[in-house]
């Protein structure tokens, strides 16, 4: 009985021993994965602008005073050699956009201006002899007349009345032309309607020369 009781212990034991040791595992295998769980930075990242105010350093505290604020203008200005040189650089370059605008390059045109169907119009409102265009010339001559004259008032108002009719007219006749062939040439365009025939009654507005970006044909050329 007591080799029994003796060799029971010991299974029992080994038992124990079993399952402390598979426990003892178990509780290493958790707490490598605690450990792996828990491992990092420990904190949550960081924005972008706080990062990049991080790596700019120090803000320059605001200036106390007029002059100081001047000064530090100053410092930052550089020397009068160097700001002539800028200014030199920034003229010719706003020189050779404004040339590459009036030559009709698209990346420097207005928005308005910009995109094939709107160089199309252009060319169709400069190919055309508009009296559209002879408004503003004409106006300004009847205006003038009537300065000198005043007894013509009357003759000046109805013949600016006769213009401004034979104008709208122009204007919608040149709209439906417009839309027309640019429903043709450009089928899948949105662009049309009222405000492809108000672009270009305005550009037919404009003394040719003053039309910007510049007519690329001449009047009578086919388009």
């Amino acid at each position: 009985m007591k080799l029994f009781r003796r060799g029971e212990s010991s299974t029992t034991d080994e038992s124990a021993d079993k399952t402390a040791g598979s426990d003892g595992g178990s509780a290493a295998v958790s707490t490598t994965k605690a450990a792996t769980v828990t491992e990092g930075k420990g904190r949550p990242t960081p924005k972008r602008r706080d990062a990049q105010g991080k790596r700019r350093g120090p803000v320059a505290p605001a200036p106390l005073t007029a002059k100081e604020a001047r000064a530090r203008r100053k410092a930052t200005r550089g020397n009068r050699e160097d700001r002539k040189t800028a200014s030199a650089e920034r003229r010719l370059a706003a020189q050779d956009r404004r040339a590459r605008m009036l030559a009709g390059e698209d990346k420097y045109l207005l928005p308005r201006d910009q995109g094939p169907v709107r160089a199309f119009v252009r060319d169709i409102v400069d190919a055309r002899r508009n009296l559209v265009g002879l408004f503003m010339p004409m106006a300004l001559v009847l205006i003038l007349s009537m300065f000198v004259a005043p007894a013509l008032q009357t003759i000046v108002t109805l013949a600016m009345l006769v213009m401004m009719f034979f104008m709208i007219a122009e204007g919608f006749l040149l709209g439906r032309i417009v839309n027309g062939r640019v429903r043709e040439r450009f089928p899948e365009s949105t662009d049309t309607g009222y405000k492809l025939g108000w672009y270009a009654f305005v550009r037919a507005s404009q003394i040719r020369k003053m039309r910007a970006p510049k007519p690329r044909v001449g009047p009578g050329d086919a388009v």
